[in-house]
């Protein structure tokens, strides 16, 4: 975590090791089956497993170092100066402040949908954008509270951490694909030995590169759902207004509900980067969510009030 005065979260730091240790246990596993699978048919398993894993690093490089102006570009955000939002400004002023460290860039999307993400790798390129729907429904205090959750992810450098968790799940992902679409268009060429022998190798890949993207997706999510649960907690301890959040996340919740579905559907790409997701799960589905229910975090907020009231 970066040096900032933002409460640390041993429980984060834990959750983070160890789902980063399984991720690492899968990729192992992985990696092994992949091995077996080139040792039995070197040059086509082979080629397929490294041009995955080379596409798969660009694309994790590249939504690390440009997470910023993919993300922004998706919300039809602007970077906005202190003369064009002075309030806004004022308030992630004190905040930096409050948490001593630097100021992120600043941007807000037109949009009615109330919301707020921050992105970037670290504090130098981090930048904090909200909508104008949250702007204006929430009061000062409120804003502040959303602020600094987002303003946590930053200092927790949640962006870089979620980024590298998620490349087995890239890359296992990318492996599925390869595979079916070589099993779709590439199994009627060449002679019949040589067919027989691609059907197998694409099988065997997609069924590993299944069983691996699931896990790993799995645990990505449980990893940000906690990710969530920990902004929360220490942006509320921060600014010392835990019910500020949690009555921020009351409206924010309140307003998505009656938001047309295929609007939310239309954001629903930065659900892992929103405050509140565009679109929430409930039930088993709620394994597949990149938030934790509304309940879990306005009873977390609710103890956090009480420790701070003792």
């Amino acid at each position: 975590m970066a040096r900032t005065r933002f409460a640390p979260d041993r429980g984060l730091t834990a959750r983070m090791g160890l789902t980063m240790f399984l991720l690492g246990l899968v990729l192992v596993a992985f990696v092994l089956a992949m091995v077996l699978i080139a040792a039995r048919f070197p040059a086509n398993a082979g080629a397929i497993v490294i041009i995955g894993v080379l596409i798969a690093g660009g694309m994790t490089i590249g939504s690390l170092f440009y997470s910023d102006k993919i993300a922004l570009t998706a919300a039809r955000a602007r970077l906005v100066s202190p003369q064009e939002a002075p309030e806004l400004h004022g308030i992630i002023d004190r905040l930096c402040a409050l948490a001593d460290m630097p100021k992120p860039r600043v941007a807000i999307s037109e949009t009615d949908m109330p919301n707020a993400f921050a992105t970037g790798r670290n504090t130098k390129s981090a930048v904090v954008c909200v909508t104008t729907g949250l702007l204006r429904r929430l009061d000062p205090s409120e804003q502040e509270a959303v602020i600094a959750h987002e303003m946590s992810h930053v200092a927790h450098k949640d962006v870089v951490v979620m980024t590298i968790a998620s490349f087995l799940a890239i890359v296992a992902g990318l492996m599925v694909r390869f595979a079916f679409y070589g099993e779709l268009f590439g199994g009627g060429r060449g002679r019949r030995d040589n067919n027989q022998n691609m059907a197998i190798v694409m099988l065997a890949i997609m069924a590993v590169s299944i069983v691996v993207y699931a896990v790993s997706f799995l645990l990505i999510r449980a990893l940000s759902r906690y990710r969530e649960l920990a902004a929360d907690r220490s942006g509320a301890l921060l600014t010392g207004r835990p019910s500020a959040l949690a009555s921020a996340l009351q409206k924010v919740d309140g307003v998505m509900a009656r938001i047309p579905t295929r609007d939310l559907r239309a954001a629903e790409s930065l659900n892992a980067f929103y405050f509140v997701p565009a679109l929430t799960k409930g039930g088993l589905s709620g394994l597949f969510s990149t938030h934790p229910p509304l309940q879990k975090r306005l009873a977390q907020l609710a103890q956090i009030s009480q420790q701070i009231g003792r």
